[in-house]
Order: structure tokens, then C-alpha cells, then sequence
């Protein structure tokens, strides 16, 4: 009997395998793991295990356990604020403020005392008390408010080298509830932030070209809104008088590190305290942050749409995938002639604009549910992006989007190419 003929298989083509968990047929695909649906095996990839003592066993298992631990606690936090939030029910978020800002007033008062107590003994005090009162003083300078620093540099723009790119903020800005942005800076990293800095709480808004070249236009005006957004939702993380309270705790904490055995004995009660007030802090204003996050995300919504801005968070999910563009970018062959000679062959931001569409419905889907399973975040100040995505489908949203035509998108890019010149040049070594 004839064998019957195969068809040739392409190299991209997914081939079927089986899961030695539960024997369903997979999907693979050699540019990405190859994972069962069905019972997650090969969700994550194991890492290489490596040979340990007895000792070292014993201590890396008591440290998994921790992380464990301290993994369960973290997620039944921000599942509750999720579930409180989902719920409308804000009292339990301003109840935490509340307290923060007790304790907060609590370390001002202490700072003041030591300013005032210092002065007093420079001015009424013996020399020995005096002497004393300079070293108070000095710590009372490093207790200082800090209202943070604009320094501008290479990677600011200015509203005349950037008029189309500024404008397009203004109106974002203007869309939920925001004033103009004083200062805009293209970088690195794969991300965009938002702050206000210096005794005239002037603006800046960081834009990430990696994150940028990821993204639609509608998804870049999504980005805009939530970033605006920091500047109306109520984050008192970001105002004075949380920001001074955890600046002068961080002095504390770093002014009493022991150096020396008798130092250690001495400092131990002090050193202690600092450290659970800073992490007192941190539990009492993290659900206040992460609600000032899901706001955020809302305004994203209402500049764009609820799928836009869905869309805009699962693009954070790649960004293992633009750091690792960008490390190959590195080692990639010289051209030898032309215009572009020594830069890589390849096009580094054409490359970043391909991630999205690159990745399969399977691999898409692995990175969601992998970020649901270790509660993946932007860093510890969001909530982790598998809830924002959640939640910003199930909240209606009166949605005004803000126009971002093709020509405006032509300008913004002309206006940001010589950023992108700069950061490939940064990027390659030498």
C-alpha cells in the first residue's frame, strides 16, 4: 500500500506535540515556549537547575517559601482593593489615607523638633551644646522637603523643536481635566511617566521610545490620558505631604546604617523602627496609589475607547520581548557603505513596531495568564496589569476620544527622530 504524501511543513509553522501532563495535542511555534492551554504545563519555562549543598537547598527552600508567603499576602491585598474598587466602595482606600497622613504628620513633627530644638541650642545652649546643635542642624538639612529637580538635558524637547508633540498632549491634558504639560523628555526605557517637580510644581512628561514604537496612534494617545491622569486622580503618593514624610524616613533609615559592632548594638532599636515605619508607609498608601492607577486607567478609556485602552495594557506585556530586540540590536552586523554605514542592519524601531503583531494568539494568551499568576505589575506602586485589564472592562466609561490624524502622527515622528538617533547611538557600544 502507497505511503500517502506529506505536505511539506514551513519552518514558522506551528507542529503539533503532545503535554506529558495531560496528552493534549499542542501548538508550537519555535519562536515561543511551548505551553498546554489546557493545564498550564509550561506556562512559565523552568530555569537550569543548578547543583546546591544540603545547606544551600535548605536555605533556598525556606526563601521560596517566604517569597511564597509574601506572594499570597501581596495578591489577597490587591485582590481585595480590586474587589472593593469593582464594588464602588471607596471608604476602606480613604481609610488608609487617612492614617498615612497621621503618620506622616507624625515625622514632620520630629523633623520640626529637631530643626527647632537645634536652633534653639545654637542660639541659648553652652559651646558644647552648640557644637551639638550643628550636628542637629546638619541632620535637620538632610530632613529638609525635597520639592525634586528639573534638570534639563539631551533628552528634553522644547515646545518650539516639538510643536506637533505638544500639542497633542494639551489636548489630551485638556480631555481629563489637566493643565499643559511644562516639559516633555523622550528616553529608553519601555515605559512613560508622569511627575511635578521644583517650588513651581512645573510638569514633565516622560515618553519611552521603545513603548512608543509598540503602539498604535489611537494606543499613544491612550498612554497620553493615563499619564494626564496622575495629575487629577488624587494619588497622594504624589503630593507634598506623603512625598517629604517618606523622604525624611528614607534619611533616617540611611543615616542610622551600622558600620561597626558597637554601632549595630546601638542603632539596632532605631534602625528597626525606621524600617517598619517605611513599611507601614508603604502598606497604608499603596491601595490609595493603585486606585489612583485604576482612575487612570479610566481616563485612558475616555480619550480613546475601553478597547483601546485594554489593548494599550496588554502592550506592557511586551516588554521582555523590546528588551530582548534591543539587546540583539547590539550585536547585529555593521552596514559597511552608505549613509547608515556602522549602524546595525537591521531597522532597531521598525523592529520594536513589529512586536505586537509578531505574537501569536497562543503566546498572547500565555503572557496574560502567566502575568495573572505571578500578580505581574509595571513595578510595586501598580496593580498588577491582569487586574487593570480587568477592571477597566468592567466599569462603563464615557468615552470622548481625542483626534490624532495621520498627518499630526507624521509630524510627531519627525519631531521624535533625532531621540530615536540618539538613543541608537547609546545603544551601541564603542
Amino acid at each position: 500500500m502507497p505511503t500517502p504524501a506529506v505536505a511539506p511543513v514551513a519552518p514558522h509553522d506551528p507542529s503539533p506535540s503532545v503535554c506529558p501532563d495531560c496528552a493534549a495535542v499542542l501548538e508550537a511555534d519555535e519562536r515561543f515556549p511551548v505551553w498546554c492551554p489546557a493545564c498550564e504545563w509550561n506556562l512559565q519555562p523552568a530555569e537550569p537547575v543548578r547543583e546546591l549543598t544540603p545547606k544551600q537547598r535548605r536555605r533556598a527552600e525556606r526563601a521560596e517559601r517566604r517569597a511564597k508567603a509574601g506572594k499570597r499576602k501581596f495578591q489577597a491585598r490587591v485582590e481585595g482593593l480590586f474587589d472593593a474598587l469593582l464594588n464602588g466602595d471607596a471608604a476602606a482606600v480613604g481609610r488608609d489615607w487617612l492614617l498615612a497622613a497621621t503618620l506622616a504628620g507624625a515625622v514632620h513633627l520630629v523633623s520640626l523638633t529637631v530643626l527647632g530644638g537645634s536652633t534653639a541650642l545654637l542660639l541659648f545652649g553652652t559651646w558644647p551644646l552648640r557644637a551639638v546643635a550643628v550636628c542637629c542642624l546638619g541632620l535637620g538639612f538632610l530632613l529638609r522637603p525635597r520639592f525634586g529637580r528639573i534638570r534639563p538635558d539631551e533628552t528634553y524637547l522644547t515646545r518650539a523643536e516639538a510643536p506637533a508633540l505638544y500639542a497633542l498632549a494639551d489636548r489630551v491634558a485638556a480631555a481629563v481635566g489637566a493643565r499643559p504639560v511644562d516639559h516633555i523628555r523622550a528616553d529608553g526605557r519601555f515605559n512613560a511617566s508622569f511627575r511635578r517637580a521644583g517650588l513651581r510644581r512645573r510638569s514633565v512628561l516622560s515618553i519611552g521610545l521603545p513603548l512608543w514604537s509598540t503602539l498604535t496612534p489611537s494606543q499613544r494617545v491612550a498612554v497620553l490620558g493615563h499619564e494626564f491622569g496622575h495629575d487629577v486622580n488624587g494619588d497622594h503618593r504624589r503630593g507634598i505631604w506623603l512625598n517629604w514624610a517618606l523622604t525624611a524616613l528614607e534619611e533616617w533609615h540611611l543615616i542610622i546604617q551600622p558600620t561597626s559592632f558597637l554601632a549595630r548594638l546601638l542603632l539596632a532599636a532605631p534602625k528597626w523602627l525606621t524600617g517598619r515605619l517605611l513599611e507601614l508607609m508603604d502598606r497604608l498608601t499603596v491601595r490609595s496609589g493603585q486606585a489612583a492607577e485604576y482612575r487612570a486607567d479610566e481616563l485612558s478609556a475616555r480619550v480613546t475607547s475601553v478597547e483601546t485602552a485594554r489593548q494599550t495594557l496588554e502592550a506592557l506585556l511586551l516588554r521582555p520581548s523590546a528588551e530582548t530586540v534591543q539587546l540583539r540590536y547590539r550585536s547585529l552586523p555593521r552596514q559597511r557603505s552608505g549613509p547608515n554605514a556602522g549602524r546595525p542592519e537591521a531597522d532597531l524601531w521598525a523592529e520594536l513596531g513589529a512586536l505586537a503583531g509578531s505574537l501569536t494568539p497562543l503566546e498572547r494568551e500565555r503572557r496574560l495568564r502567566l502575568s495573572v499568576r505571578e500578580a505581574g505589575a509595571v513595578d510595586s506602586t501598580h496593580p498588577p496589569t491582569h487586574l487593570r485589564i480587568k477592571l477597566i472592562g468592567r466599569r462603563p466609561v464615557d468615552a470622548h476620544p481625542v483626534l490624532f490624524g495621520a498627518a499630526e502622527q507624521a509630524a510627531v515622528e519627525a519631531e521624535l527622530a533625532p531621540a530615536r538617533d540618539r538613543l541608537v547611538r547609546e545603544l551601541l557600544p564603542g
